[in-house]
């Protein structure tokens, strides 16, 4: 026998209310109404399902049985309809993003713990990437949002780039570092000491060849490379050695106190950091939120590093 799973819902709320009238209001439904459907099922049941002459009104025992089954549906409705508005405000969902290794370790993975301090029930998959590698992921809708450093968005890409940082390069190095020691660091002085490559398919290794090529260096003293932020801040802070970094980057790891910014200005691609996205993408609220956030976020980095740098003076 098949019964209309909609009976079993109005039969457990019934039950969990204790009155037609009462069980009626929690569904949003006439009192006549709900009294024809459980007068309905007791005559294809041929059996009652609540004792005569009770108040509140009592189940039976197949009553009870079935209020059971009903309620199963009733609380997944509920949890149905609490995940659709919850999606809908933004507080639920998976958000896909993939970055460049550096950024997304000194600065988005600690932005992705705060978004998630007021959005615990959304989800973030973390992969890493460069520019090539994340406009593909993008294309085949295997992240959602993309945040990495470019230079120019070809026309017609299909993607949509919004800057939250622009770019600058600095040349990063121990706190004790010797280079440190000298009022005015020149460029030459660069090319007395061993390098620490960016990873391989990093724009940042470009920008370091080129830039030490325009220093007249005839050779790069590579001393270590391919290492994650954590390995190269390691190395850094035990060691003599120099590479490039974003300044954003180092600046956000300055309360470590082990890693700095050599006080020069050095030359760099114009560039800036941004999050990128399709064009034709499906908006999901969560997606907005995390963006709107990273956006904020970075707002606030810029000021940081305004306040800073205007009580710091730099040797340029």
């Amino acid at each position: 026998m098949k019964i209309d799973e909609r009976h079993l819902v109005q039969l457990a709320a019934i039950v969990q209310t204790g009155g037609v009238t009462e069980g009626a209001a929690l569904l949003g439904l006439t009192q006549p109404a709900v009294s024809r459907t459980i007068s309905m099922l007791e005559k294809r049941l041929g059996e009652p399902l609540f004792i005569k002459g009770k108040r509140p009104l009592q189940p039976t025992p197949l009553g009870r049985a079935l209020a059971e089954h009903g309620r199963t549906m009733l609380t997944a409705g509920r949890k149905a309809s609490e995940t659709v508005e919850s999606f809908r405000v933004g507080k639920s969902g998976v958000v896909r993003v993939g970055g460049t290794p550096f950024f997304m370790d000194a600065l988005i993975a600690s932005m992705i713990a705060e978004f998630q301090n007021k959005h615990p029930d959304v989800r973030v998959d973390l992969t890493y990437g460069y520019f090539p590698d994340l406009r593909a992921a993008l294309n085949a809708d295997q992240i959602d949002l993309a945040i990495c450093p470019i230079d120019i968005l070809d026309e017609g890409s299909g993607l949509v780039f919004q800057q939250i940082l622009p770019g600058r390069n600095v040349v990063a190095c121990s706190i004790t570092h010797p280079l440190l020691m000298k009022r005015r660091p020149q460029p030459s002085h660069l090319l007395d000491y061993p390098w620490i490559a960016p990873p391989p398919g990093s724009p940042l290794l470009a920008d370091l060849r080129s830039m030490l090529l325009s220093f007249g260096a005839t050779e790069i003293k590579i001393r270590y490379s391919g290492g994650s932020l954590m390995s190269v801040i390691n190395y850094l802070k035990t060691s003599e050695a120099l590479t490039i970094m974003p300044h954003s980057v180092v600046f956000a790891l300055r309360n470590e106190k082990s890693i700095t910014a050599l006080p020069m200005t050095i030359p760099h691609p114009e560039r800036a950091l941004g999050l990128l996205r399709r064009a034709d993408a499906l908006r999901a609220p969560a997606i907005d939120h995390f963006a709107r956030h990273i956006g904020a976020g970075f707002e606030e980095l810029k000021s940081l590093i305004k306040r800073h740098e205007q009580s710091v003076v730099w040797g340029l």
